[in-house]
C-alpha cells in the first residue's frame, strides 16, 4: 500500500514554522517569569535551574534543560532569538517540527555536558553556572551548514556593515571562535556549549535523521565512487531497457511508481542525506505523497 511506506510519513515533507515560533515565545515567556522571580522574591533560582557544576553532582540533572530558557539580559535573548528564528525556521521547513524540536534541545543538551565536562577538568569559568540558548541556537547553525553548505548567507558585521558568507565557513568560523574561547578563556561566554551545539547538531544532520547511526564507509584510492542510487530490482538488458522521458515517472501507477521513482530516491536519502536530493527528486516525493492523500 502506498501509505504504508515509511517515508511518506517523514516530517520533512511537510513545511511549517510554528515550532521554531513556538519556541521564541515559550523562551521569552520564560526570561519575563526569571526577571519576575528576581525582582519579588528570594528564591534562588540560578542555583536550581541554571546549568552548573555543583548541581550536577547534586544530581539536578534537569538543570541541562532549564538553562536553556534563562537568559542573562535582553541582549543575551534578543541574539540567541534571532538565530533561532533565522535558522531555525529552515531547519524546521526541511525536517519537520518534531525533528526540529529534537535537534534543538539535543544540542542544547550536549552543549551542557561539554560545558560540564570542562568544567570538571578546567574548573575556573567553565565551572561557572551557565544560562541560555546559545547551545541550541549553534545547534541549528551547524545543521543548516550541513543540510545547505553553499547557501550564502548575509550577515551584519557589527550590526551595521553586511557580510556575504557561505553557510559551510559560517560554521568552521564559529568552531574556531569556539575552540579558542576554550583555549584562551578570556569572557565569561560558554564556548564549550557552543562547540558541543555545533557537534550535535552536525552529528544529528548526518547520522541521526533517517536512523542512520552508522558512520561513512570510507573509499578506497581508486576504487570506483559509490553509486548514489540503488540498482533495479529486475534490471533491463542495455538493448531491452525501455526508453522513457525524464518526467514520466509520476504517470506511472502507483505501484510501479513507487518501485521505480520513489525507492530509489529513498536508498539515496538513507545513505547520503536528503540535503543530498535533487529539486526533480523532491519533487516526486511530493507526488508521492499526494497520491497518497488520494488513497
Amino acid at each position: 500500500m502506498l501509505e504504508d511506506r515509511h517515508y511518506l510519513r517523514q516530517p520533512w515533507l511537510r513545511s511549517s514554522g510554528a515550532m521554531t515560533v513556538a519556541l521564541l515565545v515559550v523562551n521569552v515567556t520564560a526570561f519575563v517569569l526569571q526577571n519576575l522571580v528576581y525582582r519579588f522574591t528570594h528564591f534562588p533560582l540560578d542555583g536550581w535551574f541554571a546549568l552548573s557544576v555543583a548541581g550536577l553532582r547534586q544530581g539536578f540533572v534537569w538543570q541541562l534543560l532549564t538553562y536553556q530558557f534563562m537568559h542573562g539580559g535582553w541582549l543575551h535573548l534578543l541574539l540567541n532569538g534571532w538565530a533561532i528564528y533565522v535558522f531555525g525556521r529552515a531547519i524546521e521547513e526541511t525536517l519537520g517540527g518534531r525533528s526540529f524540536l529534537t535537534l534543538y534541545f539535543a544540542s542544547g543538551v550536549a552543549g551542557g555536558l561539554f560545558q560540564a565536562l570542562f568544567g570538571v577538568l578546567l574548573h575556573g569559568v567553565f565551572a561557572a553556572p551557565v544560562v541560555g540558548a546559545s547551545a541550541g541556537a549553534f545547534g541549528l547553525v551547524a545543521a543548516f551548514a550541513t543540510l545547505y553548505p553553499e547557501r550564502t548567507l548575509t550577515l551584519l558585521l557589527f550590526f551595521v556593515l553586511p557580510l556575504n558568507l557561505r553557510a559551510k565557513y559560517l560554521l568552521l568560523f564559529s568552531a574556531l571562535l569556539a575552540v579558542l574561547g576554550i583555549l584562551v578563556p578570556t569572557d565569561n561566554i560558554a564556548h564549550a556549549a557552543h562547540l558541543g551545539g555545533m557537534v550535535m547538531g552536525l552529528v544529528y544532520v548526518r547520522y541521526a535523521i533517517h536512523g542512520q547511526w552508522r558512520w561513512p564507509r570510507l573509499r578506497r584510492p581508486g576504487a570506483p565512487p559509490v553509486r548514489l542510487l540503488a540498482r533495479p530490482r529486475r534490471p533491463y538488458p542495455p538493448e531491452a531497457r525501455p526508453a522513457r522521458p525524464a518526467d514520466s515517472d509520476e504517470d506511472l501507477p502507483p505501484a510501479e511508481f513507487l518501485s521505480q521513482a520513489v525507492d530509489p530516491i529513498l536508498d539515496k536519502i538513507s545513505a547520503h542525506g536528503i540535503q543530498s536530493l535533487t529539486e526533480r527528486e523532491r519533487r516526486i516525493l511530493e507526488t508521492a505523497r499526494a497520491k497518497m492523500a488520494r488513497r
